[in-house]
């Protein structure tokens, strides 16, 4: 797979999930909440999945999505440089993804920086693993966070910790946007 682009990788990885399960697209559809024709069009790399909707796709694998992303970067060492890093994108949300310290066979955890242009949200509806150990720091900008009932504002030099459970979502600051560093522990 190493002469496909990362997108590519992604899309082929999907795919190869899906039909592991032994799932049609109509189960999947199903199963996420997302149309036939978009899983198809994603499948085949035609379309680049948005966050909301990878995430979609992480729960019906049972997959955080920096585990489903880093089956699909390259092979990294034990000193990831800058230019190593994988970044991924979703141009609709405004939400740019560095996996500053992707999964590991023999590491717990991983560190990731997110970027959310100004007034960008992201909405999750289930998290891929309930309990999932996080950790947010906020470098720039503010950040609203929310997890079912809870809601915090986070100011630069803030950090939340919590285990992620159903629905939650990201805001970004009207004007500043935010940057923030989260790290995930596996369980």
């Amino acid at each position: 797979m190493s002469e496909l682009n990362t997108e590519q990788r992604l899309a082929v990885r999907l795919a190869e999930l899906r039909l592991q399960r032994g799932w049609s697209l109509d189960e999947l559809a199903v199963a996420t909440g997302i149309s036939r024709a978009s899983l198809s069009r994603i499948e085949r790399s035609e379309t680049s999945p948005t966050a909301a909707l990878l995430n979609r796709l992480c729960v019906a694998y049972g997959l955080t999505m920096s585990r489903l992303l880093s089956e699909v970067e390259e092979e990294s060492s034990l000193l990831i440089r800058d230019d190593q890093q994988p970044i991924w994108q979703d141009e609709s949300s405004g939400f740019i993804r560095r996996n500053v310290s992707p999964p590991a066979l023999h590491f717990r955890c991983e560190l990731i920086e997110g970027k959310l242009r100004p007034g960008a949200r992201i909405d999750y509806d289930a998290p891929p693993i309930q309990g999932l150990e996080q950790h947010i720091w906020l470098r720039e900008g503010g950040l609203i966070v929310t997890m079912g009932a809870q809601q915090w504002a986070l100011n630069p030099g803030d950090c939340l910790r919590f285990h992620l459970v159903g629905k939650s979502a990201f805001e970004a600051h009207l004007t500043d946007g935010a940057r923030y560093l989260l790290v995930v522990a596996k369980p």
